[in-house]
């Protein structure tokens, strides 16, 4: 990412304050003092799929992000947030409620959004690691083509409110 904005123009820094299998409850303990180390005027949530490894309650899942939502805005950040899904295997109840969280939040809170984010990557064994859940150099360049469109379209509106 850090490359494909430098070749659009833009002089930001890419900056991952990611944790790997972190959940989201872990995210919304550590928005807060990554927001004031880093200021950012974009931040990319993409975060749940722990969440839904352990069977956390999807409302719970939804409390916490909401909280890392509310407080990117409160320090005027722009926000994405990248959907993702879990397999099916954990039932059409808890699969529905749990890819709802994404797109309920993206409606009640006018946030854009991705709803899968790991499109043409998640079940393409070549892509993925040997872990089977995360993606491998190659599936990563095209979760950046998923994502970019909306990234690049939240950085332009960002960029024309900070200069009216």
């Amino acid at each position: 990412m850090q490359n494909r904005l430098q070749s659009q123009g833009y002089e930001h820094q890419v900056v991952n304050a990611s944790i790997s299998g972190d959940t989201t409850e872990g995210g919304a303990t550590r928005i807060a003092g990554a927001l004031e180390k880093f200021a950012p005027i974009l931040v990319i949530l993409e975060l749940g799929g722990n969440d839904g490894l352990r069977g956390i309650p999807p409302i719970t899942m939804k409390s916490n992000i909401r909280s890392m939502i509310e407080a990117s805005r409160a320090i005027g950040a722009s926000v994405v947030l990248l959907g993702i899904r879990i397999p099916s295997n954990y039932g059409a109840r808890y699969t529905q409620a749990f890819e709802g969280v994404y797109r309920e939040l993206a409606e009640e809170l006018d946030v854009p959004w991705i709803e899968f984010f790991m499109e043409g990557v998640a079940l393409n064994k070549s892509l993925m690691q040997e872990d089977g859940i995360h993606p491998n150099a190659e599936g990563q360049t095209i979760l950046l083509e998923n994502a970019w469109p909306v990234i690049s379209e939240t950085l332009a509106i960002s960029a024309d409110t900070s200069n009216t």
